[in-house]
């Protein structure tokens, strides 16, 4: 069977459909499974439901700016092995937006209103980090993740004791994150300037701050 060729117009339509698909909450995933399964649903204080769904929904943001970033890198990587890498990465990362989302709706609760805004700030960032270079943006790749890793770090010691099923859902996103950025690293990412990592830090607090709540 030969071999279908893409045309700008295909990947164009590729891409947009991507877009509504992971602001919209239907994305294709690998079929991982939830890593809340088999974990007891614990009652949970009015207010502890509250904070965990607040954090659910920073983490859940903080997916769809990674998907942005990915396809923005993945557009304009000059090898093919970087943007293969980048669309794998970004498959598994689909898994994340299915598992916070789906924590959300168990906590009655919804995703952030500002997903539409961050994730287009997201891809302008991934398009200008790919037209860099590729050892670039794979150290903007390892410093996102390292980021990330942190992040989930303070969510794990800030979310309610009693909420083993998010608990779950936050180490396995954890755990991918860490192994995202070995394999940016391995591919020969170049380290970043402080000054950019710095300004990654800031715009993270913000989102997490607006998230929380919108």
């Amino acid at each position: 069977m030969q071999a279908r060729h893409y045309t700008p117009a295909d990947r164009i339509i590729g891409h947009l459909d991507q877009a509504l698909r992971t602001v919209l909450g239907n994305p294709p995933t690998t079929g991982r499974p939830y890593p809340a399964d088999g974990v007891a649903d614990t009652g949970l204080e009015e207010a502890e439901r509250h904070h965990a769904a607040g954090l659910m929904r920073v983490n859940h943001c903080g997916e769809v700016c990674a998907q942005a970033l990915y396809q923005g890198q993945s557009l304009t990587a000059r090898r093919p092995e970087i943007a293969t890498a980048m669309r794998r990465a970004a498959d598994e990362e689909n898994d994340h937006l299915v598992w916070c989302r789906t924590r959300l709706r168990e906590l009655d609760s919804r995703t952030s209103l500002l997903d539409p805004a961050f994730y287009l700030g997201s891809l302008a960032l991934g398009v200008a980090a790919g037209m860099a270079g590729d050892r670039w943006s794979l150290g903007f790749l390892a410093e996102t993740e390292r980021q990330v890793v942190r992040h989930l770090d303070g969510h794990l010691g800030r979310l309610p004791e009693a909420d083993a099923r998010s608990r779950a859902i936050v180490a396995q996103m954890r755990a991918d994150e860490a192994e995202h950025a070995g394999m940016a690293l391995e591919a020969g990412a170049h380290e970043l300037p402080r000054p950019v990592k710095a300004l990654m830090r800031l715009t993270s607090r913000v989102m997490t701050a607006s998230t929380y709540r919108i």
